[in-house]
């Protein structure tokens, strides 16, 4: 065996990252994550005692900022800080060099020599660069380090943001880009686009274009700021950031300095102009006005409190005044059309100023990507996929292109007498009307893509390991639906309950379906998952149809309603075929007392998870007192977490928190948690012996109820918390010491149930919890009453 081969085989069990700034610290953060201890080295400090200041700093942001760059805080204890003078040897102690220090070519070639001379045979070394050819960075480096060498272009910020591209060098291994491209995808849950060595790569050269065609048209058009932000957030499926909100979190002189190089480096570029920045940008930068890290940019907060404002600039005249929330009357109407496509269509077809300005940049942005086909990559899969993970685009520029009708749009551009890319024309001219189409077979999704340079259709690669549950559908059908949700076949004997309410919202039809999936699997499956792929697993109950039915005063009704709930979640709990459940994002109040009664929990690490029914004046009623309880085994944990809303930041804090168990599984790849859940079911399916109700369950009795009231008191009298704050946890201490019961007592679910179903209808009449559920409603925070 040969030493190449030695280093596909070889596992990466400690890395080292080379500088501590943003990216590095936030990097080797992820590492931690992941369960990889890291080594963060950066420069030594003048004038500081600790020669790891620089280092240490780095870490200091890490565990302070927002949003978190750790999981918990126990995956900081993985990373050890170091410096270049005194560290470097260590280097031979690691599997995976990453490099992430300042975007200059002489300093990483000054850097890659001492590396070079530290490292042991076969370890990998990788750059973070964003844009500076591998074959500069790597030249007259022996055979073994460019065999080992690639790039590996993070997006900030690295936990939250799923897009790694890989880059090869001249002589990057094979075996070391699989190897590492496995590794990203498995282990750091990162989504893989394999780049060529091109300027920016793929998601920065699309992304620049873009950012700067909307700069473009801002000026041109003669729109405000704030009109643009309104216009380029989540109405387009961008993020809810806008253009100029994200420019203020990127910099703006991050992107100066993206775009300055980029224009540097494409001089045959048809569209090279595009990334000249617009004067006022260029005037704001020397003002030193960067965007949040300076206080100001496009936006500048002033004021405390209620004096708080935000202010935005105008860009015709660099002087600030309140952000004026812009509206079109045009869009009111078309903003509630909730499919994507749909939506873009109706956009576009506006004969007005939002019309104009999206269709230009749309346009633009769809000419532009089909020309960097092949330079920046041979597929249109891989640009879709670098702008939908690096830039949370909803749709790809492709995707968007067939969302818009690419014969439509192509009319549209040759009347208005702009060109076409060759390639489009040829493929249209092929007789295909779109980039991608369903190609499923025998029950099997499948889909292909259309290939600019073959003109032809060509099948997807297939992604073991990742289910999308629309393509199953597509390919199978769907078992059973309602408004609320449907039974999918997963194949291989597992059923799937996918919830598609609004905001999956948890509601009858809801738990209607689950039960017929429960009904369903006992007699066809071999056992269930509960998932969804939408926003967030669950916010929780429809405490709209609560509300309504307090102020209607139907309280048979309501009672019943919570009846169902406690009922469909204990028949998951003791289901005679294993049901798994999957949450990711948010699963609060009644989504998180969903996951609870699974047999297990396959969760995404990206999981905020919590009982925050306080919050509109309730407590949990669908058994996650009760759950917690059993859980924790403490009644004043339980009290805490329950009575504070605590929300997990990922799903380790929940396991932290006792929302998960040590047996329940997370899956770092929000792609695979599907199919992980559903071999999570499979491998429980074998001799599955379902439960009975528990009616062992230890309550502390009037003695625990006494403790926790004396610590309302105190947060009362600490004025952390209002009086009617105190009658709700009044009324959670009850159900969790079991009803005051006279000293230490043996209870059943059921009746801890019984308790719960109690509380939350009392509260329920209450006039203050009806005005904290409304406020949430129209606001979506809390009311503290």
């Amino acid at each position: 065996m040969n030493a190449k081969l030695l280093i596909v085989i070889k596992p990466i069990r400690r890395v080292a990252v080379l500088g501590a700034g943003t990216m590095g610290s936030r990097i080797a953060a992820h590492f931690a994550n992941a369960g990889i201890p890291a080594l963060l080295l950066d420069i030594v400090l003048p004038n500081q005692a600790n020669r790891n200041a620089a280092a240490m700093g780095g870490m200091d942001a890490a565990l302070t900022g927002k949003p978190a760059a750790f999981f918990n805080t126990a995956a900081a204890s993985l990373v050890t800080p170091g410096n270049f003078e005194d560290d470097l040897a260590k280097l031979k102690e690691v599997d995976w060099i990453i490099e992430a220090v300042t975007e200059d070519l002489q300093i990483k070639r000054s850097l890659f020599p001492k590396v070079a001379a530290n490292r042991k045979p076969g370890a990998v070394v990788s750059t973070n660069t964003s844009g500076i050819p591998l074959s500069l960075i790597s030249e007259d480096f022996s055979p073994d380090f460019r065999q080992n060498f690639l790039g590996t272009h993070f997006f900030n910020p690295p936990r939250y943001l799923h897009l790694v591209e890989i880059i090869p060098g001249s002589e990057t291994s094979p075996e070391v880009l699989s190897y590492i491209s496995d590794f990203c995808d498995r282990r750091l849950g990162k989504g893989v686009v394999p780049c060529k060595d091109t300027p920016n790569f793929i998601a920065n050269r699309i992304g620049s274009f873009f950012g700067s065609t909307i700069q473009k048209l801002t000026v041109e058009e003669d729109y405000t700021l704030e009109e643009v932000d309104t216009l380029t957030g989540q109405l387009i499926g961008l993020p809810r950031s806008g253009s100029y909100r994200l420019l203020d979190i990127v910099g703006l002189d991050v992107w100066a300095h993206v775009t300055r190089n980029l224009y540097d480096a494409v001089p045959n570029d048809p569209y090279r102009d595009r990334f000249v920045m617009q004067p006022f940008l260029t005037e704001m930068i020397s003002r030193g006005w960067l965007g949040e890290k300076r206080g100001q940019g496009c936006y500048k907060r002033t004021g405390k409190g209620a004096d708080k404002l935000i202010q935005a600039i105008d860009w015709k005249t660099l002087e600030y005044h309140p952000m004026n929330k812009a509206r079109f009357a045009s869009v009111e109407t078309i903003r509630t059309i909730e499919n994507l496509p749909e939506r873009l269509r109706a956009l576009v077809a506006l004969p007005d100023r939002v019309g104009s300005f999206l269709w230009k940049a749309f346009s633009d942005l769809l000419i532009y990507s089909a020309l960097m086909v092949p330079e920046v990559s041979d597929q249109i899969v891989e640009i879709d996929r670098a702008m939908k993970w690096g830039y949370v685009n909803t749709l790809g520029p492709f995707e968007l292109w067939d969302a818009l009708g690419v014969e439509a749009t192509v009319k549209r551009i040759q009347d208005e007498g702009r060109s076409i890319p060759p390639s489009v024309e040829k493929m249209l001219g092929s007789g295909a009307t779109s980039f991608y189409r369903a190609a499923d077979h025998d029950g099997k999704p499948g889909t292909e893509h259309f290939d600019l340079g073959a003109s032809q259709y060509k099948a997807l690669e297939p992604r073991p390991g990742i289910i999308s549950l629309a393509e199953t559908k597509r390919a199978r059908g769907i078992v059973k639906k309602n408004s609320g949700a449907s039974l999918v076949d997963l194949g291989d004997g597992v059923l799937c309950v996918e919830f598609h309410s609004k905001m999956n919202s948890i509601g009858d039809d809801l738990i209607a379906m689950i039960n017929a999936g429960i009904d369903e699997t006992s007699r066809n499956f071999n056992a269930m998952v509960i998932a969804n792929q939408g926003e967030n697993f669950s916010v929780g109950a429809n405490i709209m149809m609560v509300l309504l039915a307090a102020q209607e005063e139907e309280w048979d009704e309501l009672d019943l309603a919570i009846k169902r709930f406690q009922n469909v979640n204990m028949a998951i709990k003791y289901a005679p075929k294993p049901v798994v459940v999957a949450p990711f994002g948010m699963t609060l109040g009644g989504g998180c007392e969903v996951a609870l009664h699974g047999a297990r929990v396959q969760a995404s690490a990206e999981l905020y998870m919590g009982l925050v029914e306080v919050g509109v004046g309730l407590i949990p009623g669908g058994g996650g007192c009760k759950e917690m309880l059993l859980r924790l085994t403490n009644t004043q944990t339980a009290f805490e977490t329950i009575g504070y809303a605590k929300v997990s930041m990922s799903a380790f804090e929940a396991r932290d928190l006792g929302m998960l168990r040590p047996q329940d599984g997370i899956s770092m790849n929000a792609e695979r948690l599907i199919a992980d859940a559903k071999a999570a079911a499979l491998s429980l399916a074998r001799g599955y012996a379902p439960g009975t109700p528990r009616t062992d369950i230890k309550v502390g009795g009037e003695e625990d109820f006494a403790l926790l009231k004396i610590g309302i008191w105190t947060a009362r009298q600490g004025d952390y918390i209002s009086d009617y704050d105190v009658s709700i946890g009044e009324k959670l201490a009850y159900v969790l010491s079991g009803g005051r019961a006279t000293g230490q007592q043996l209870v059943s679910e059921q009746y801890l149930l019984d308790l719960e179903r109690e509380a939350f209808l009392s509260l329920c009449g209450n006039p203050q919890t009806q005005q904290r559920i409304q406020h949430m409603l129209k606001t979506g925070k809390p009311l503290r009453n």
